[in-house]
């Protein structure tokens, strides 16, 4: 039988998970724009937008990079996502497999010396690594507590970070939005070439694991082994109630009416993944200083 995990450790892998997966969407989403911000200024503002941060006076295509991958200063940038990661990671050394550690840590140590890689170099490493240190989680870790903290972390991360930017670029090109979530490919073998299912297919799509709905089920499951029902009736667990709740109406929307609903569907998702996290924190972890993304 499996002792109950220490609610630091239990956070420390927690955010690992959001870290890194923010880390990966972060890449996605510049790797897709950079041509765009060129030709369009008003792609910074979104990109801005789509990751919570304020934008006080506009950014060049080349600062705007620099801000999101290279920036340590930057809370919500890819290398000080990578760095959280690492050095969290250091703390939970004994919890966490070698090869996983070992990931994060030449992970960070490569990424040091890489600002002078163009941009696409520096992002499709970040995503290699991203993919890398998940792929040596699943393979490697016992489906105990600790890889359900790191595997719930990524999930929501996931569901957030997927609402905000159908949020932002929703009457925009869908085509950025496949992309930018990594689901193209899966998508078009799916639909073909024409993405007028687009957002069919990142918010209901149960076998696409970059879905919403399918994080939304793989956090619920996460939620389900850690806090296994004592009670007869109802949730005890509220975050468990927050994200069934949501996952419930959204995996029975009507998709003849997704299209109008979207916008409700987007704020409901946002409302449900910030209760999730607030309890999810209250009950696993330690009181504290709330750990958030900036202007989240």
């Amino acid at each position: 039988m499996t002792r109950p995990l220490l609610s630091r450790i239990a956070e420390t892998l927690y955010w690992i998970g959001r870290y890194i997966e923010r880390a990966d969407d972060t890449a996605r989403i510049l790797d897709v724009s950079a041509h765009r911000m060129l030709d369009e200024p008003e792609t910074c503002r979104s990109i801005c937008a789509t990751l919570g941060i304020l934008q006080p006076e506009p950014l060049s295509a080349t600062m705007m990079i620099r801000r999101l991958a290279y920036d340590l200063d930057e809370p919500a940038s890819i290398a000080a996502s990578v760095r959280a990661a690492r050095d969290s990671a250091r703390g939970v050394r004994e919890v966490i497999s070698s090869e996983a550690w070992e990931c994060l840590n030449v992970t960070w140590h490569q990424l040091r010396r890489l600002p002078t890689v163009a941009p696409h170099g520096y992002l499709a490493f970040v995503r290699e690594r991203a993919a890398l240190f998940f792929g040596l989680a699943d393979a490697t870790m016992s489906r105990d507590d600790c890889w359900r903290f790191i595997v719930l972390g990524r999930s929501l991360e996931r569901v957030d970070m997927t609402t905000r930017l159908l949020a932002v670029h929703l009457p925009g090109d869908r085509r950025l939005l496949l992309q930018a979530s990594g689901a193209d490919e899966s998508f078009t073998r799916t639909h073909g070439a024409h993405a007028d299912h687009a957002l069919e297919f990142l918010l209901l799509d149960n076998l696409f694991p970059r879905s919403v709905l399918y994080s939304l089920l793989t956090a619920e499951k996460c939620l389900q082994a850690l806090t296994p029902a004592r009670v007869r009736a109802g949730v005890a667990d509220p975050a468990l109630a927050a994200i069934g709740r949501v996952r419930t109406g959204l995996q029975y929307t009507d998709l003849a009416q997704l299209q109008d609903r979207v916008p409700e569907l987007l704020v409901t998702l946002q409302e449900a993944c910030a209760s999730a996290c607030e309890a999810i924190g209250e009950r696993f972890f330690q009181q504290r200083e709330e750990l958030a993304w900036v202007g989240a």
